[in-house]
């Protein structure tokens, strides 16, 4: 049956037979796929972020290098979530060079947090310098001030792919020492809308019994499809995310067959990873390119099935990496069906 209709056991303990847990098996994912003692599922990102400030530092001081004091996607600012949160933002560093000693001059008795936000959606190059998470993590056991770093993307174990190759995950950065942890569900781990947070067993119980846990926390859907993503990740299997590297010869020949019915050509085209996660990072490749403008592209787009492509040098370019070989015949049919309209 759907997702929606089928009957499950989300809030239901079956070993008790009293009422359980809502996001107790997502939080056990999480923890065997990071290696966290222990963890939490939230709306997002954001609201994990919030959470951990609130629980942890509220009316107290935070420590941010004055070059991660950004602004992300849907005008997420970091002083402005400091400032929801009730914590008292201390700027350490330079806007592109921040050392372990700029934390260390900052250190004061009400200091409650070392936060370490990694770029995902910005880049610094040139004259910079940044305090890394291991060397933070060494300070923060040292005086006993929690570290905190917002990974962002979700990125749950090390990937193999060479675009990722310096983005470490939420596991590696608790094994470098960090105390928590957070991650958005819904970029590189491939699930529903949802905010990760992992870490020491005391710090996510304090936060976990946060009255904002509960005006944050995810609903039954999300909880269930996140499940279903999570034992993905566990058993090893594919995630969607991976068909951005296709076997070349196969996908060579898929786009051959494709593109001799409807009178296109192979082009080479990069891909990126999505939700900012890697905006200097192209993913090579190839593509069909069709002849048309903006006309062919409305047409595609309010089609039965919509299909979305983008402009290149005056033609229209469909990157099928992530479209299901299975769907190959109705993406053949809408296009062929847009293509026509333009003979008219």
């Amino acid at each position: 049956p759907e997702l929606s209709d089928a009957a499950c056991d989300l809030e239901y303990d079956l070993a008790s037979g009293r009422r359980g847990e809502r996001s107790g098996r997502v939080e056990g994912l999480v923890a065997a796929l990071t290696g966290a003692e222990a963890a939490l599922a939230v709306n997002n990102n954001s609201a994990a972020l919030v959470l951990v400030l609130a629980t942890l530092a509220r009316g107290r001081a935070v420590l941010v290098s004055r070059g991660e004091l950004v602004e992300i996607g849907g005008s997420f600012r970091v002083p402005e979530i400091l400032e929801a949160a009730g914590a008292r933002l201390v700027e350490v560093g330079t806007t592109n060079r921040t050392r372990l000693a700029d934390y260390e001059r900052a250190l004061a008795p009400d200091t409650a947090l070392l936060l370490k936000v990694l770029p995902s959606n910005f880049r610094q190059s040139g004259f910079v310098a940044e305090a890394s998470p291991r060397d933070l993590a060494t300070l923060a056991r040292r005086t006993g001030v929690p570290l905190l770093v917002d990974e962002g993307s979700g990125l749950l174990a090390r990937s193999a792919h060479p675009q990722l190759a310096d983005h470490p995950s939420l596991g590696e950065l608790l094994e470098s020492g960090a105390d928590l942890v957070c991650g958005s569900a819904d970029k590189l781990a491939g699930g529903p809308q949802a905010g990760l947070l992992a870490g020491r067993r005391e710090l996510v119980e304090r936060c976990h019994r946060h009255p904002l846990y509960r005006a944050l926390r995810p609903g039954r859907l999300v909880v269930a499809a996140l499940e279903l993503v999570l034992r993905r990740h566990l058993a090893g299997e594919a995630m969607p995310m991976d068909a951005l590297w296709p076997d070349p010869k196969i996908h060579r020949a898929r786009l051959a067959s494709l593109a001799a019915r409807w009178g296109g050509e192979i082009v080479a085209a990069e891909a990126f990873l999505g939700g900012g996660s890697a905006p200097e990072a192209p993913i090579p490749g190839e593509a069909i390119a069709l002849a048309g403008g903006d006309g062919l592209a409305a047409r595609l787009r309010a089609g039965h099935s919509p299909v979305v492509g983008y402009r290149q040098e005056g033609r229209l370019i469909l990157d099928l990496r992530t479209v299901d070989p299975a769907d190959d015949e109705a993406l053949d049919a809408a296009v062929r069906s847009a293509l026509a309209g333009a003979e008219r």
